[in-house]
């Protein structure tokens, strides 16, 4: 029920942005996903989020092929392949969305590009290229990363630089700044937030009523659509429906024997075949740190910009090892983990946290197996599927002989 509402929810905003984008007295902006949506939200623009569409052209198996056509242009291949398979797209004239609806042509022509490097560097570099592909402006928000404790000064300067977008997003929307239609933005953001964690959290229970694989997909409303109503609205009708599963005692995977968490980017053009295969196994993977990065329950009405600076910059990816092991702690606990499911994407080293020995100091501390397994979010040639596959399988023998 909620999910075929959900992709009439996906749908009616697409159409919405490829109708903006055509009017002369609506203005489009392209924002990074953790970006300062609420802001542009307030102003009047009509939100598009590039890496929404990445992971459509990922989970549509097109990326790999599109990728050289960014890597001619000068990009190397080493670089985020959300970056590559986005421009390679774009140069090619591809784009998922008219395979998924036919009356749009393409992505959405932007008035304004804003990033939030609080993932990493890459979407100042993607976004500069459209800006200067489109000749339209290009403001930026520069985060700390590599952040232990989130400290009044980090706020201080990340709230500066957000209320200095202010004026000249005003002059490309036409419209005057109102601090009151911010706050009204940011309590839907918020509730938005608190839903999306309600839904994640009902995995906690034994038998989980959904995978993670489920909350990539579910995850969209809450990237695209946060500051709206209807994010919030559809969360509590998903809510409804997966605690009704939980009074039932309707597990996701049937007879889920292990409870896996997934850390990194999930890899989209073989969702499908993994959840298969996790399922075949009697394993659910319940929980990761991916589905959480858009849960901003730190939004506060009182204290617009601040509290969005601060909630922005308490990301898990803008965090230093020390502050993610903790948090990664509190998961196996709270999601009772049998195992983690460490993903090394080549392409994203900033969402690739096995590459200095965090799950070694894991498993030594808590005693919880983890696999490293080696592949990419969007290009299907860093992964070897027999590999992926033997090393899980292995991988569910070494717990069932733990047990």
């Amino acid at each position: 029920m909620a999910t075929k509402e959900m992709k009439q929810i996906m749908a009616n905003y697409y159409h919405e942005l490829d109708s903006a984008s055509k009017s002369s007295d609506k203005k489009v902006a392209w924002c990074s996903s953790v970006g300062p949506t609420e802001i542009l939200r307030s102003l009047g623009f009509y939100v598009y989020f590039p890496e929404n569409h990445s992971a459509m052209l990922g989970s549509s198996r097109i990326a790999t092929d599109l990728i050289p056509y960014a890597n001619a242009v000068g990009y190397s291949p080493d670089i985020c392949s959300y970056l590559t398979s986005d421009i390679g797209a774009y140069l090619k004239r591809v784009t998922p969305l008219s395979m998924a609806y036919e009356s749009i042509k393409s992505i959405p022509k932007p008035d304004v590009l804003i990033f939030n490097t609080n993932q990493c560097r890459d979407v100042q570099d993607w976004f500069r290229w459209y800006a200067d592909e489109f000749n339209v402006p290009l403001l930026g928000v520069y985060t700390h990363r590599g952040v232990n404790e989130v400290t009044d000064a980090h706020v201080l300067s990340i709230a500066q630089q957000m209320e200095d977008l202010i004026i000249p997003l005003e002059k490309i929307s036409g419209n005057m700044f109102d601090i009151n239609e911010l706050k009204k933005v940011l309590s839907l953001s918020r509730a938005c937030s608190n839903s999306w964690k309600k839904v994640l959290e009902t995995a906690s229970t034994i038998p989980s009523p959904l995978t993670f694989f489920d909350g990539t997909i579910q995850m969209g409303p809450a990237v695209v659509l946060r500051g709206t109503q209807k994010a919030v609205d559809y969360y509590n009708s998903l809510l409804n429906e997966l605690e009704e599963r939980i009074k039932k005692h309707e597990g996701a995977i049937e007879n889920e024997s292990f409870r896996l968490y997934w850390d990194g980017m999930p890899i989209w053009g073989r969702l499908r075949s993994h959840s298969e295969l996790f399922a075949s196994q009697n394993t659910c993977v319940v929980a990761s740190t991916y589905c959480n990065s858009w849960i901003f329950t730190g939004f506060d009405v009182d204290d617009p910009f601040n509290s969005m600076a601060r909630a922005y910059t308490e990301l898990f990816i803008v965090r230093a090892d020390e502050a993610k092991e903790k948090y990664l702690k509190k998961m196996i606990d709270f999601f009772k983990i049998d195992g983690m499911i460490f993903h090394d994407s080549k392409t994203c080293p900033h969402n690739t946290n096995s590459r200095y020995g965090m799950p070694q100091r894991l498993e030594e501390e808590l005693d919880v197996p983890s696999l490293v397994v080696n592949g990419d979010f969007n290009d299907l040639r860093c992964l070897s599927d027999e590999q992926f596959k033997t090393n899980i399988e292995a991988f569910i023998e070494q717990l069932e002989g733990n047990k």
